[in-house]
């Protein structure tokens, strides 16, 4: 169909095909009713006219959306990985998704009431920054899932990362590489940030190397790494660096490497979540990743499982990560600039 047609119609399949609008409705839906021959001879019209059948407003006159809304960030590049897996989870077990963005111009509440207007069943939310209490007060509307975030509501349903685990295993990969000078960048107010916090203090203690240990204030964004990067440049700088997200792990290797140091000769950077950019050749970060596999298919079965009435023996749900070695972590150097 060319842009700006109108869109074909069960009435036209059936014109063409010289059956009635019921017949044609029979065939599309695939249930029995019609001969084989009728069958085909509708599908191969359909398929001429370019006819698509709206299993959306169908649903919806059943009384059955089967939708699953999803709000995600579009500045959070694994947000976009995450839609990926949902996309898939979804479809495996019969459900659609529909999508709404927050952009800088376009907060999270705004996102959130179209998919309410959009008649969703239950609400998948990656990432989301609303208020606790918010959140609980929508789950008397429709079920609620976190995705990434902690939310200390037992009406919130949340599927996560172990994020502490995560950093724990970023400093464990430096440590036995032979850096002692690790600071964490961290994301700020965004989610899972302190969990990835107390993960590095938990694994500096561990390791003995609290008088290291420094936390640097961040972001989600490349320009958070690099506003950081910039920070360390004015002073000693680490011989190892474990950022919040690969997005300003990116930022910060772009500040580093424009300085004039290595990496990893002079300084090691990993990231956290391994999301499809950092796999790049001319990035080739080594980095925490998140199993985006398990965690869609698990917050799509919980939606699917508050629909259905299942009991939910355990609230919040997490998933373990695991490191992804690459190129930007190697030995510290024999005369580092950190003390």
């Amino acid at each position: 169909m060319q842009s700006g047609e109108r869109r074909p119609t069960l009435a036209d399949v059936a014109a063409e095909a010289g059956v009635s609008v019921a017949l044609v409705s029979i065939v599309m839906r695939g249930v029995p009713g019609a001969s084989e021959a009728t069958r085909q001879r509708v599908q191969e019209v359909a398929a001429r006219l370019g006819y698509q059948p709206d299993s959306r407003a169908r649903r919806l006159r059943s009384g059955e959306s089967r939708l699953l809304g999803v709000v995600f960030d579009v500045r959070h590049p694994f947000h976009h990985d995450m839609l990926t897996g949902l996309y898939e989870a979804a479809a495996k077990v019969d459900y659609e998704l529909a999508l709404s963005a927050v952009t800088p111009r376009r907060d999270e509440r705004t996102a959130i009431d179209d998919l309410l207007r959009d008649r969703c069943a239950a609400l998948i939310a990656i990432g989301p920054q609303l208020p606790a209490g918010e959140l609980d007060v929508l789950t008397s509307r429709l079920p609620v899932v976190a995705v990434f975030r902690h939310v200390h509501k037992r009406s919130v349903d949340v599927v996560r990362t172990d994020d502490e685990r995560g950093l724990r295993l970023a400093v464990d990969h430096l440590v036995e590489l032979g850096h002692r000078a690790i600071v964490h960048v961290d994301g700020g107010r965004t989610a899972a940030s302190a969990e990835r916090r107390r993960g590095y203090l938990d694994a500096m203690r561990r390791h003995g190397l609290e008088a290291y240990a420094r936390v640097l204030p961040g972001g989600f964004g490349e320009e958070d790494g690099a506003r950081a990067a910039r920070e360390l440049l004015a002073g000693p700088v680490p011989t190892a660096i474990a950022m919040f997200n690969d997005l300003s792990a990116a930022g910060m290797l772009d500040v580093l490497r424009r300085s004039g140091l290595t990496v990893p000769g002079e300084v090691s950077v990993v990231g956290y979540d391994d999301a499809s950019f950092s796999r790049l050749g001319h990035i080739d970060l080594t980095t925490v990743a998140q199993d985006v596999e398990a965690l869609a298919t698990l917050a799509v079965a919980r939606a699917i499982a508050r629909l259905d009435g299942v009991p939910v023996a355990q609230r919040e749900v997490t998933v373990d990560p695991h490191l992804v070695v690459r190129g930007t972590t190697g030995l510290p150097p024999k005369t580092g600039t950190a003390v």
